[in-house]
């Protein structure tokens, strides 16, 4: 090995190491590992679990192994994304990357190192769900043999080169500009799901990253042969649903062929390929080629680059007592958060093209011509929703985002007005975007509907705000709500339908709910601005 490739090596483990280093020590991270720890005692405790049809098997070693490996890839490989998903971002924001442009660093070295540091995240939750796959074993008591092998290796085998697939893909979205922010956190939802489903539907074992379709097949195959009339059937089911135990249903695991070793570890040399395209998008921390940059004109992005540079020697210079700042008059606070809240609203609006209003437009028409009620407060409502995700995300992080924050902090009565102004503008967003459901249902005399659809449109801009201001960060909202968005509305969900149309003789009941967490949301967004004025 050359002296060049030691170099190369040893930058990249220094960039992993730094960067995971930096990120153990953050409470997302603690936060992180309580999540693993949850979904490790909800599947001891039978809440989450690998059903056959009606049927499951003894928990043997292979099983727990099997089924914690699948509780990993399905869930961590989703949250997961989110969760590494600010590596170059975090650099860019605190000015390292600026630093380390400056340096003989190769794209390549740096975007390896960062897939390398977003595995070891994943990895340490995938190493406490092992952990919590040995207790299981111990307190299930259904089958004493222990087999560490059977236990361990999906978790070798199956749920690391998950991870890697995970982490290569949150560092290429980080690279590109349209997937960069609030897009990329959506997109990667429907691409999450695109990929679990798409080894189940095309029955192709080299389509399954995540490893599911391997263990389903296995299990399926040992089922045919003990339970009668068993023909198919492989869920991962959560809640209280039970499954008929079959004593006889002793899988022992997966049985690994070489071209089964092979295609799982084809899967982690595909993350580090993925890691090398990154590098190929990877802007360096170039300004000028960054995606703000890119939508300001030639001479906007002249005056930003000439007021960041440090006038010469021979430059003129400013006189100190040059600059004469006039006292703001004192005004009434009658029209103080009307025009705060026009503001605040205009923020949120502020960047939007005319093919977002045409959509939004588009889809409130629809909700006013549409003759079934049920498919306006179903589909269309929830698909009018799903529109402004991106300006619900803001909320609470824009202050955060743009450095603003302790110039906002220190005015005046910020709290009692800015923050109220802040969600009353969300709220406006979604009363504008679903107003053609309120309407019709109004009409319609559905009281209850009525009062559901009033829930819902208060219930998402307080839970973005409250997100937005606990975490600084929007991606916690945008990966929770598009999950909520899609199980709950999409799928009519009972309760978990925000919009209520699932919901049958219980609106009601449930719009009193998302009230009450709507109220509580807000007293949690007040507290954690209030802790945030303390601090500044």
């Amino acid at each position: 090995m050359n002296s060049n490739s030691t170099n190369t090596g040893r930058v990249i483990f220094a960039i992993a190491r730094a960067d995971f280093l930096e990120r153990v020590r953050r409470y997302s991270f603690l936060v992180t590992l309580l999540f693993a720890v949850f979904l490790g005692y909800a599947a001891a405790t039978g809440k989450i679990l690998i059903k056959l049809g009606d049927f499951r098997g003894v928990y043997t070693s292979a099983w727990i192994g099997a089924m914690m490996a699948v509780v990993t890839t399905t869930f961590v490989s989703l949250v997961g994304f989110y969760i590494v998903k600010n590596a170059i971002e975090r650099d860019r924001q605190t000015g390292v990357g600026q630093i380390l442009a400056t340096t003989p660093l190769s794209k390549p070295a740096y975007t390896v190192g960062k897939l390398f540091s977003n595995f070891a995240v994943l990895a340490a939750i995938v190493l406490v769900l092992a952990v919590a796959a040995v207790t299981m074993q111990i307190f299930a008591g259904e089958d004493h043999r222990f087999d560490a092998w059977a236990l361990l290796s999906p978790f070798l085998l199956i749920a690391l080169p998950a991870m890697a697939v995970t982490a290569a893909f949150a560092l290429l979205f980080e690279t590109l500009p349209v997937l960069r922010g609030g897009v990329g956190n959506v997109v990667w939802f429907f691409a999450w799901s695109f990929g679990v489903a798409l080894p189940a539907i095309t029955k192709v074992g080299w389509l399954d990253p995540m490893g599911l379709w391997t263990v389903a097949e296995s299990m399926m195959t040992a089922a045919r042969a003990v339970i009668p009339g068993y023909k198919e059937g492989f869920s991962l089911t959560m809640g209280e649903r039970t499954a008929q135990l079959v004593e006889s249903l002793r899988w022992q695991g997966v049985e690994w062929t070489t071209n089964g070793l092979l295609l799982r570890l084809g899967w982690v040399g595909a993350a580090v390929v993925i890691a090398l395209v990154a590098a190929v998008f990877f802007d360096r921390f170039d300004p000028a080629r960054s995606f703000a940059a890119s939508r300001g004109t030639k001479a906007d992005q002249k005056r930003a680059t000439e007021a960041t540079v440090a006038p010469g020697p021979g430059a003129p210079q400013r006189a100190a007592g040059a600059v004469h700042l006039t006292p703001l008059a004192g005004r009434g606070s009658a029209s103080g958060f009307g025009r705060i809240s026009t503001a605040e609203l205009r923020l949120a609006l502020n960047g939007l093209r005319w093919w977002w209003y045409a959509v939004a437009a588009g889809l409130l028409i629809a909700q006013f011509v549409t003759p079934q009620l049920d498919v306006i407060r179903g589909p269309l409502l929830g698909v009018a929703w799903i529109w402004p995700a991106l300006i619900w995300s803001a909320m609470g992080t824009r202050e955060a985002r743009y450095g603003t924050d302790q110039l906002l902090f220190s005015s005046a009565k910020i709290l009692p007005r800015q923050l109220p102004a802040c969600w009353f503008g969300g709220v406006a967003v979604a009363v504008f975007t679903g107003a053609g459901a309120a309407v019709r249902l109004a009409l319609a005399g559905h009281s209850s509907g009525l009062l559901a659809w009033a829930a819902g449109a208060l219930f998402i801009p307080t839970l973005a705000l409250a997100l937005g201001v606990w975490s600084g960060t929007s991606k916690f909202f945008e990966g929770l709500y598009t999950v909520l968005w899609y199980v709950g509305p999409m799928n009519h969900t009972p309760g978990l339908d925000f919009t209520g149309s699932a919901s049958g003789p219980r609106t009601t009941f449930y719009a009193l709910i998302y009230l009450a967490l709507a109220a509580a949301l807000f007293v949690a967004a007040f507290l954690g601005r209030k802790g945030q004025l303390r601090h500044n």
